[in-house]
């Protein structure tokens, strides 16, 4: 993208942004042509069709690899969340190239067609003969003798992982971009951004619900090809709601790699670690406000917090990056850092979360799923309660608890984001337990019954695990809704898309993590001839036990979010910030140097 221009007239004529945004050109954007709810509108559309596409793979991947690719429990779960892991890692690096070169809406568009490549590849590859796995006619898939070929499980993979690839430019950037919409230093935008991200999930959800209900009985009773077929032309519906509203776009100029630095403080605060800090900050090395001004940016006043960073701001004789560094690169460092904890405690429950696209959909095939004589549910669709309870909660949270709440609070958020975080972690450790007894009662209903049998179908309905699904979806609410946006809200602005990567990267090793722990809880359980808590026969395992396992690893993690987040102290507000904009804008209209120093 281009400098910025001039903003032009400074005598309220024309209305433009007050937060660097500009247009693809890099020209200044007027508040009342750009952004807004108006272009978010074309923002959430697109992630409404493109959740309906991810969600139309990811929630019955699962069976598709049991049954068609006849893979066990163990195996099928993990290459699930090995997959889920990659898509939700790979936007460290789109994160990167967007902050660092082409900026977030060409890495976006990018991004999109690589994405879109993978799900056409993907559906080719369900489709046509000599790329699908061979069937059985008259005899059921898991029954089925015929394997598939490394040529066509290697293709089916492939395309996973070109999907994989797309969404690491896709996902960091668009939930970014749409928070960019909305200007804080206007406290109406400022409000409307607040309640941003709700809706954002909201969104996402809506889009899940379709793919969970629909797309999956689809999957399941019409085939493979339609299945994937209809995802695939809901992402390109997507990619082209998402270019219609191109002109309506804010947008944030790239501002160097945030990695190189971050790495520049520490490299620097590294070989300065035995020299003295000043005890009075002014003396540490930091840009005029003009300096900041000509870029674009905005100077961070230093704070007292991982003072051994402040030592990369002494100043010395070299002038290298690597050895000086200016006070606010450095508070950018540290708002970057002082992050790591809360991401740390975030992997545990995206491994509670990863459960609900494997073990929770594996076990609903051993029940009873008959509605009526002639309807049997997916046992896939059950995730669609997770969405549904999700968008329930969302709008009762948001609509009625955050109003009351800001009576007794005056927090604009009703409660904080740390606060709404740990109900959800608290949440997670109610679920894993519900969902220990509900295995248990599974267990005994089959035992009781003599249902063993790897392909026997429990006398008990499906519906013995709806509360689990349900009550996911309302930790959902508060977990991921709050750690999205406490992510973005909390990296400073050159690294908005770097921190939005922090959200997903928690998704991606929580799902590593899941793959790690299943599969060495399944080994270890197995030593010394045992039968194994984890079994491709689901009617002889003991999910019961692993869930409890888990229920004791989420209430762990939560005592530890306890004591991380009672010690994490939030970023100076940008209410506090308008005196810094203030003497910027003076600086530009009057040219009075002395004004930059005041």
């Amino acid at each position: 993208m281009a400098q910025v221009e001039d903003k032009g007239p400074a005598d309220g004529s024309q209305d433009f942004t007050e937060d660097g945004t500009v247009d693809l050109k890099g020209r200044p954007v007027l508040r009342s042509k750009t952004g807004r709810w108006r272009a978010c509108s074309f923002i959430v559309g697109y992630e409404v069709f493109e959740r309906m596409a991810y969600y139309g793979i990811a929630s019955n991947l699962v069976l598709y690899l049991t049954t068609k690719l006849h893979e066990g429990t163990v195996k099928s779960s993990n290459n699930v969340t090995n997959w889920v892991g990659t898509v939700w890692m790979t936007p460290i690096i789109g994160a990167y190239i967007a902050d660092a070169f082409l900026g977030r809406y060409r890495t976006f568009v990018i991004a999109s067609a690589i994405y879109l490549t993978g799900m056409s590849l993907l559906t080719l590859a369900v489709s046509v003969s000599a790329l699908r796995p061979p069937s059985c006619p008259g005899v059921k898939d898991e029954d089925c003798d015929k394997k598939a070929s490394a040529l066509q499980v290697g293709i089916f993979y492939c395309a996973l992982y070109i999907i994989a690839a797309g969404t690491g430019g896709t996902k960091p950037n668009i939930s970014t971009m749409g928070a960019d919409q909305f200007d804080d230093f206007e406290p109406k935008e400022r409000k409307q951004k607040l309640s941003f991200f709700n809706w954002w999930m909201f969104s996402i959800f809506f889009g899940t619900l379709f793919s969970n209900t629909f797309l999956i009985y689809i999957q399941d009773n019409v085939g493979w090809t339609l299945g994937y077929g209809l995802p695939t032309i809901g992402l390109m519906v997507s990619v082209l709601v998402f270019l219609v509203g191109s002109k309506f776009y804010r947008h944030k100029l790239p501002s160097g790699s945030p990695l190189t630095r971050i790495v520049q403080v520490l490299v620097a605060a590294a070989r300065k670690w035995k020299e003295p800090a000043p005890s009075d900050p002014k003396e540490l090395h930091e840009l005029s406000l003009e300096e900041y001004s000509a870029s674009g940016k905005f100077r961070i006043d230093h704070t007292p917090s991982l003072r051994f960073l402040d030592k990369a701001a002494i100043n010395c004789a070299s002038g290298s990056p690597w050895m000086l560094c200016p006070v606010t690169q450095v508070e950018e460092t540290k708002q970057m850092v002082k992050m790591l904890p809360i991401l740390l405690v975030s992997f545990i429950p995206s491994t509670i979360i990863a459960q609900v696209s494997t073990l929770f959909v594996k076990q609903g095939t051993t029940l009873d799923r008959s509605i009526g004589p002639h309807f049997k549910i997916p046992p896939a669709c059950l995730t669609a309660f997770v969405t549904i309870f999700m968008l329930i909660s969302i709008v009762i949270y948001d609509c009625f608890i955050v109003p009351l709440l800001r009576r007794y609070t005056n927090n604009p958020r009703g409660i904080t984001l740390l606060q709404r975080m740990g109900v959800g972690l608290f949440m997670h450790t109610v679920i894993m337990v519900i969902t220990c007894f509900a295995e248990r009662r599974r267990l005994e209903v089959a035992r009781t019954h003599g249902t063993l049998g790897k392909h026997d179908t429990v006398p008990l309905t499906i519906f013995i695990l709806l509360p689990q699904f349900a009550l996911m979806g309302v930790a959902d609410n508060f977990v991921e809704v709050a750690k999205i946006e406490f992510f973005y809200d909390q990296a400073p602005e050159g690294m908005k898309s770097l921190g939005t990567s922090y959200f997903t990267s928690s998704l991606g090793i929580g799902n590593f993590l899941s793959s790690f722990l299943l599969k060495t809880v399944s080994d270890i359980t197995k030593k010394d001839g045992h039968n194994g808590w984890i079994l491709d026969n689901l009617n002889t395992s003991h999910l019961d036990y692993y869930y409890a396992f888990l229920a004791v690893l989420s209430f762990i993690n939560f005592l530890f979010y306890l004591l991380v987040a009672k010690f994490f102290v939030y970023n100076v507000d940008v209410d506090n910030r308008r005196d810094l904009q203030e003497a910027l804008e003076i600086s530009q209209d009057k040219g009075l140097p002395e004004a930059m120093e005041t």
